[in-house]
């Protein structure tokens, strides 16, 4: 089995999940005891926030590539970044980093594949929706389009991320304001809806969705135990 190097903390909140799921996926693989190989770094996300604020996405990547090598001496076999947002650094820091990185949208795109749908909505930080990183990442691997809410939408939904989720703050308002975002996607043309930030998830009710969600915390969690097994590969 390999191990699976985790830069997580980006917020805890959702770096739990993933290590709950990762198990989980291990156990349900081997059955009895057996559990991943995991080594986690965990950043303070008050110094990630503050740069993303500031849009200094060069300090952010340097904070990620220290990560990455800490990890690398530990004896991580690949890396994945518990994160959507910040995989905007990811080719600075797959450049500086000798392990493979398991990029999360490309988990994402795998699983919108394999339902069969081609426009899809995306929900996440304002990043996530805004920047072109992740959109033409979905577009130019798997041919994916996505439609991103209007921009009071965008900036609502940036708003329960940072102000309420990354604390672990479940409000039913927020989670009325995030069903009628997706509901309004779906009018938009969105066959789905990519839940493109970790924490969005604790918020979202698939019950309630008109349309699929995509959890990517979870796919990309599932495929990280896939390719530590090595029933899968980079």
């Amino acid at each position: 089995m390999k191990t699976i190097g985790i830069l997580g903390g980006m917020s805890w909140e959702s770096t739990v999940p993933y290590y709950a799921t990762i198990n989980r996926a291990v156990r349900e693989r081997l059955a009895g005891h057996h559990s991943a190989k995991i080594l986690l770094y965990s950043v303070d996300f008050a110094e990630v926030e503050a740069m993303q604020h500031e849009d200094d996405w060069a300090g952010a990547r340097d904070l990620m590539v220290e990560g990455a090598k800490r990890l690398e001496r530990g004896g991580a076999d690949f890396l994945i970044l518990a994160t959507n947002t910040m995989h905007r650094v990811y080719p600075g820091l797959a450049e500086r980093t000798r392990l493979p990185i398991l990029h999360i949208a490309d988990c994402t795109a795998d699983a919108i594949q394999a339902s069969g749908l081609k426009t899809v909505g995306l929900l996440g930080t304002l990043s996530t929706m805004e920047q072109d990183f992740y959109r033409e990442r979905l577009r130019s691997r798997r041919k994916i389009e996505t439609v991103t809410p209007e921009l009071e939408d965008r900036e609502a939904i940036h708003r329960i991320i940072f102000e309420e989720l990354v604390h672990g703050r479940l409000l039913d308002a927020s989670r009325d304001r995030l069903h009628e975002t997706i509901e309004r996607l779906q009018d938009a043309g969105a066959q789905g809806v990519i839940l493109g930030c970790t924490e969005l998830p604790l918020l979202a009710d698939p019950r309630r969705s008109p349309v699929q969600l995509f959890d990517t915390g979870v796919l990309h969690a599932r495929k990280a135990a896939a390719v530590a097994l090595g029933d899968e590969y980079l």
